[in-house]
């Protein structure tokens, strides 16, 4: 595949550091050092820098838009992709670790963006049959601060990047930006469940996904809680499929949140039983609240699961 993430990254990166002020961005680095974008850290950010970083999070195969949605919510995300393998699961997707230091100290983001490719290391990059290379890349975290020079060099080292050739986003989740970025992840929520059930992520041909847009929470737990709700309670995802029948129905069945037997509680509660230890909780909750399956092969569509705005409505409302 002739298709670079990072080529495609690399134009969208330099516009938000061209618009920071716009933007309400704080920009750094550069020349002989990664540029630093910090988009809600010491700055206000906004909830378009946040779009605009979620399609930096796509690299380049997805378009993010803010809309209108209704049923007594007033904004909603709305994720297309038509490389939805790729765009999710190959960039998107905060599967890279990144920590450094011990105890109240220590510091620790999942990484996500198109410098995952460019590394490799993880088995997904076999399964998707990608690789990437190119001379410029941008990692995105999900912190509240800038990450100690060891990561930065573990992450150039890992990548095969000068360090001018790194931009790295910051993007605490209690922030305008944070929370757009990561609600706007409906679609790939879609992606990695499909994956983890075994369904192959090339057979997913096309993709639509959308979820509401809550106000950021004050705090980085209230926060998760409040992106994590708008995809299980709120998300739906329409996915264009090329296989056999039985095989989409099943995704469509298996792929709805409420197939976890921890749903219908806030993500901030489940969080806090499960001593607020991540790995603890159901990786099948994980998913958009609604989902349609269509199969290209026979034309025929599937549907399971439903969103309750009702729900997130008791959530999110003092």
């Amino acid at each position: 595949m002739t298709l670079s993430l990072n080529a495609l990254a690399a134009p969208l990166a330099a516009s938000l550091c061209a618009d920071a002020e716009r933007l309400r961005l704080k920009v750094s680095g550069g020349q002989d050092a990664p540029v630093l974008v910090d988009a809600g850290i010491d700055c206000l950010g906004g909830i378009e820098a946040g779009r605009r970083v979620a399609e930096i999070c796509l690299g380049g195969l997805g378009r993010v838009r803010v809309e209108a949605s209704g049923d007594g919510w007033p904004l909603a995300l709305t994720v297309t992709s038509s490389q939805p393998a790729l765009a999710c699961l190959a960039s998107q997707y905060a599967g890279w670790g990144l920590s450094h230091g011990e105890g109240k100290q220590a510091w620790f983001s999942l990484g996500s963006g198109p410098v995952r490719a460019l590394t490799g290391k993880e088995e997904l990059f076999a399964e998707l049959g990608y690789a990437d290379r190119h001379d410029s890349s941008v990692l995105v975290l999900e912190t509240d601060r800038p990450p100690p020079q060891a990561v930065v060099d573990k992450v150039l080292a890992d990548a095969g990047l000068a360090p001018a050739g790194l931009t790295i986003v910051l993007t605490p989740t209690r922030s305008l930006a944070g929370t757009t970025q990561v609600v706007a992840r409906v679609l790939e929520a879609a992606l990695h469940k499909a994956h983890a059930l075994g369904f192959d992520p090339r057979a997913i041909v096309d993709g639509m996904g959308s979820a509401p847009l809550p106000t950021p929470g004050r705090d980085f737990l209230t926060a998760m809680a409040r992106t994590n709700d708008a995809i299980l309670y709120g998300g739906a995802v329409h996915l264009m499929v090329d296989c056999e029948d039985d095989a989409a129905e099943a995704l469509c069945q298996r792929l709805p949140s409420s197939c976890s037997p921890d749903h219908g509680r806030s993500f901030g509660e489940l969080f806090k039983a499960a001593g607020y230890d991540f790995y603890k909780l159901d990786p099948m909750l994980f998913a958009p609240a609604r989902a349609v399956v269509g199969n290209l092969r026979s034309g025929r569509s599937f549907s399971a699961g439903a969103v309750d705005r009702a729900r997130l409505l008791e959530f999110w409302l003092a």
